[in-house]
């Protein structure tokens, strides 16, 4: 296969010496656009030490080589979920359950929440995504057009989500704003700002569940909320700050991670003909397109770890204290974890990617966000086999958590 052609715009070098190199890279729109030259350059090194936030007692540590990015995610002792008094920096006054807590609690809140996203559960849960998938379909095939983000990627896994959790669909919009604010904050670049509008989205989230929950519990609605009310953990009931944290979590997870890789997925996809075309010609090959997608996008390309002593990563010193951000991204295209990284294969045998993490904290999702991956890829494809982007569209691309805004498809209307 001939390797993806790289952005046309790469960034001449990085002065990892400067302060506050690492939120000036983030903050770079061709960073946004394509971060995988980005990762190149920092993967030629060591892992890589932002002091910009030394004077509060730590540092960033960039963590983006392979083998780096494995020992970091496998070692939780090492290298802690758990920030501080909890804060993630993303408006939650609590650590997100299960995300934040380390081991041995970790465990026991898994096991009361893997079974309701296991494997067997998505068997019954397929048919009823295709059912949705094909009505949103349904929606935009007459037309020719449409906007992907607002017509499908939005509404295909936050429906989902909605009824898994027994929320009414009429919050959609509200619970999307509300994450939104949690995630991306006001949309800019100020940190000060960004802080502020997490932190008051942070506070409508916790609004939100205190009503929802109460709702839920006096009406008997079925779905996973309810069952936590009434869950208990090795004989002990949940306690209302414990689902409220579990909640804060579902929110930006089922609401994002699967809306941005349907996102990339499409922006790639609608530039590649060839590879459209086999996904038409073989449905059969879909599984290991998303497989192949998920790792060449990232789009969650960086998760946060904190070190709980001092200790050396491959060379760079790290500190008690620390701040790690590990760039899974970067990890799924470095050449030592995978032959041909800078390549979009769908014939690659192995495929150990990190887009949903590894270790104890893998993500919880991926097994629901590979079904709605797989089952929209299949059912797209099969009906709308030839799109492109709209000409004279111009992308706008959002950093870390990587999606656009709009994306504009044409395609022969049916």
């Amino acid at each position: 296969m001939e390797a993806v052609s790289e952005t046309d715009v790469r960034p001449a070098a990085l002065d990892l010496d400067s302060e506050g190199w690492l939120v000036q890279m983030m903050c770079e729109p061709a960073y946004a656009r394509d971060p995988r030259p980005y990762f190149e350059l920092l993967r030629q090194g060591p892992p890589s030490r932002d002091d910009l936030d030394a004077s509060s007692g730590g540092s960033t540590v960039l963590v983006s080589r392979f083998e780096d990015v494995e020992t970091t995610l496998r070692d939780p002792k090492l290298f802690s979920s758990r920030f501080g008094d909890g804060a993630a920096g993303i408006g939650n006054d609590r650590p997100l359950i299960p995300l934040q807590i380390d081991p041995p609690d970790h465990k026991k809140y898994r096991v009361l929440l893997d079974p309701y996203l296991a494997p067997r559960k998505m068997v019954v849960l397929e048919t009823q995504v295709a059912q949705l998938v094909n009505q949103l379909i349904d929606k935009v095939a007459a037309a020719g057009s449409c906007d992907f983000i607002k017509d499908f990627a939005v509404p295909l896994p936050c429906i989902v989500f909605l009824r898994l959790l027994g929320l009414p669909l009429e919050d959609l919009d509200l619970c999307l704003e509300i994450k939104e604010g949690i995630l991306r904050g006001d949309g800019g670049f100020d940190m000060t700002h960004q802080a502020e509008a997490r932190a008051a989205a942070g506070r409508q989230c916790y609004e939100y569940f205190a009503a929802a929950l109460d709702r839920i519990e006096a009406e008997k609605v079925d779905g996973l909320l309810y069952d936590l009310l009434h869950g208990e953990v090795e004989g002990i009931r949940l306690t209302r700050d414990e689902i409220m944290d579990i909640c804060y979590l579902l929110m930006i997870a089922g609401l994002d991670t699967v809306t941005d890789s349907l996102c990339c997925f499409w922006v790639h996809l609608a530039g590649d003909a060839g590879h459209r075309q086999r996904i038409v010609d073989d449905p059969s090959i879909v599984p290991a397109v998303v497989e192949e997608l998920l790792r060449w996008e990232s789009p969650v390309s960086g998760v946060a770890r904190i070190a709980t002593q001092d200790t050396n990563l491959n060379g760079c010193p790290v500190r008690a204290g620390d701040s790690l951000l590990v760039m899974v991204g970067a990890a799924n295209t470095d050449p030592n974890g995978f032959d041909g990284a800078d390549r979009v294969d769908f014939d690659r045998a192995v495929n150990r990617h990190y887009a949903f993490g590894t270790g104890i904290h893998r993500c919880l999702g991926s097994h629901l966000a590979r079904l709605e991956l797989r089952v929209a890829m299949r059912e797209w494809h099969r009906r709308i086999p030839e799109y492109s982007i709209a000409d004279g569209a111009d992308l706008e691309w959002s950093p870390m958590l990587r999606a656009v805004r709009e994306l504009p498809l044409v395609f022969p209307a049916a």
